[in-house]
């Protein structure tokens, strides 16, 4: 249990049974204002069971979720949750698409589509109002997705591998991307990854979740701390710090 928490928002004690068959065990962690975490793992281990808890999707049966000190266990709505695939609906605009949140929370379509349309320079999304999901690539796809994620005005975002699906080029851009938009939204992150490199490029800290009923087995501070050269990725501290995640997955 977590004393003294200064988080902007954690859990504690995280429990999630299916039939009675435990999924994720004893789960906590913690976010600080502004941050950025991975949660690392092989497939199978409950991570996105996980998120589903922590944004309120489902309910634990065991442990407490809160925000900026309030309890909001089996509360949605009080943090942003982005699934793997961008979920963009077809014959919707992509502006149409991005206000999506602001119209189910009551606001009138012309107002939102005003207050949406000033975040589109931000978001390299300039010029694409008006066209439709399938006019775009994969990478302004997520950006999208992303826009309409943050639409919500939340300032925590659970992100469950938002970029798997692109090639390993447009991935690396869109990490780079992501890592600025955050940092000028001052939105804290918490990423579901498969990649140990993602992981360390953008993280402050990597939680490991392995085993079955899904535990954290580890939990590593980055060095050095953001925001990082980008020679990173070909440091010595990259190196090690990426062997020690492979070994403590199993990878190694």
């Amino acid at each position: 249990m977590f004393t003294n928490n200064t988080a902007q928002f954690y859990c504690e004690g995280i429990v999630k049974e299916y039939y009675e068959v435990p999924v994720v065990q004893d789960i906590s962690l913690e976010l600080p204002e502004g941050g950025f975490i991975s949660l690392l793992g092989p497939s199978g281990v409950g991570k996105t069971t996980l998120f589903n808890v922590l944004s309120g999707v489902e309910k634990p049966d065991g442990g407490r979720v809160y925000l900026n000190g309030e309890d909001i266990t089996g509360v949605s709505g009080k943090v942003s949750y982005m699934l793997q695939k961008d979920l963009l609906l077809e014959y919707r605009t992509v502006l149409d698409n991005v206000i999506l949140p602001l119209l189910i929370r009551g606001e009138k379509k012309k107002a939102a589509r005003e207050q949406a349309a000033c975040f589109f320079p931000i978001f390299g999304l300039t010029g694409y109002e008006k066209k439709y999901p399938y006019e775009l690539s994969g990478g302004m796809r997520q950006r999208a997705a992303l826009l309409r994620t943050c639409m919500t005005h939340n300032s925590v975002i659970l992100l469950d591998e938002p970029f798997s699906a692109l090639d390993a080029i447009t991935r690396r851009k869109m990490q780079a991307w992501y890592a600025e938009i955050a940092e000028q939204m001052k939105v804290s992150t918490l990423f579901i990854t498969h990649d140990v490199e993602e992981a360390l490029i953008l993280s402050d800290t990597v939680y490991i979740l392995n085993g079955k009923p899904g535990k954290i087995t580890n939990k590593i501070e980055v060095i050095p701390p953001r925001p990082r050269d980008r020679d990173f990725p070909v440091s010595n501290e990259f190196a090690q710090q990426k062997r020690f995640i492979l070994e403590a997955i199993g990878d190694k």
